[in-house]
């Protein structure tokens, strides 16, 4: 299969969703903006600056991560709410489901929210990450629906020298007897400000970075509303951070209820939680 499609920023939503769902992945040029960029890497560069390597050969021991990205900055909502990303997110994983409640037939569409988030900074010297589905973090089969959507946004370039995301197009596809090969992945090649989008089943990898400089990219999962997030957002982003963002973004962030009835605090909608003092009403 040819190599990674890009498009731009104004590309149709179908478009992209087909392209996604052929291939799995696309590149969106001019993702965000440069008054985005420089807001991020005001908020988020010193926590990587401070941040060690990492001590394991999964995760890279000469490659940074930072996480708990919202609780870091209020700068996220162009990039979570990208028309082309959340867009594409919604029109791949909120499917309706058809099921019986007693005599009735009904339709429920499942929410999606915020899994995993970080900053990944690959330095030299850093050799390839292993081939992986993201999502088989949630055991899922292969071939199988969709239950993930993910985005790195290129913070610096990314080049096929300094560790681009290896990205095998199609392999969503693949059944799970078929291994990866490296020889199949085609790296991900940005300039700073474009964005990765690919499927939870896609295999793919950090690169090897062969170059003199540092690559950072952004990564942001959405996961259907129905499965444990990644990250336990809770705990990692507080409540005043939360308040920072849209409406739209604190139930992405988890304070949303999934149809039928997932995340309820004491039987209501958990956003409701954030109107309040923060406690719920306890029932008598």
């Amino acid at each position: 299969m040819a190599g990674l499609r890009r498009v731009a920023p104004e590309a149709s939503l179908d478009e992209v969703v087909e392209i996604l769902e052929r291939d799995g992945a696309v590149i969106v040029e001019d993702f965000v903006d440069a008054a985005t960029l420089d807001a991020l890497w005001a908020d988020l560069g010193p926590a990587l600056d401070a941040q060690a390597y990492g001590d394991d050969w999964y995760n890279g021991t000469k490659t940074r991560r930072v996480s708990s990205v919202f609780a870091r900055t209020t700068h996220l909502t162009p990039v979570v709410t990208h028309p082309l990303y959340l867009g594409s997110a919604r029109a791949i994983m909120q499917k309706p489901v058809t099921m019986h409640i007693g005599k009735n037939r009904v339709e429920m569409t499942p929410s999606i929210q915020i899994s995993g988030t970080q900053v990944v900074q690959i330095h030299p010297g850093q050799g390839q990450q292993p081939l992986h589905r993201d999502d088989a973090l949630h055991l899922r089969p292969h071939p199988g629906p969709t239950s993930r959507v993910q985005l790195m946004l290129a913070m610096s370039e990314f080049t096929a020298a300094n560790g681009g995301t290896l990205v095998i197009p199609g392999s969503h596809h693949w059944d799970d007897e078929r291994a990866p090969s490296t020889r199949e992945a085609h790296p991900t090649e940005m300039p700073q400000g474009a964005a990765l989008i690919w499927l939870g089943g896609v295999y793919h990898s950090g690169g090897k970075n062969n170059s003199d400089k540092p690559r950072t990219g952004l990564t942001i999962a959405l996961d259907l509303g129905n499965l444990r997030q990644e990250e336990n957002q809770y705990l990692a982003v507080p409540r005043e951070a939360v308040m920072a963002y849209p409406e739209e973004v604190r139930r992405l962030l988890g304070y949303d209820r999934c149809p039928p009835g997932l995340g309820w605090v004491e039987m209501d909608d958990p956003y409701h939680l954030l109107d309040s003092d923060g406690e719920p009403e306890m029932a008598t």
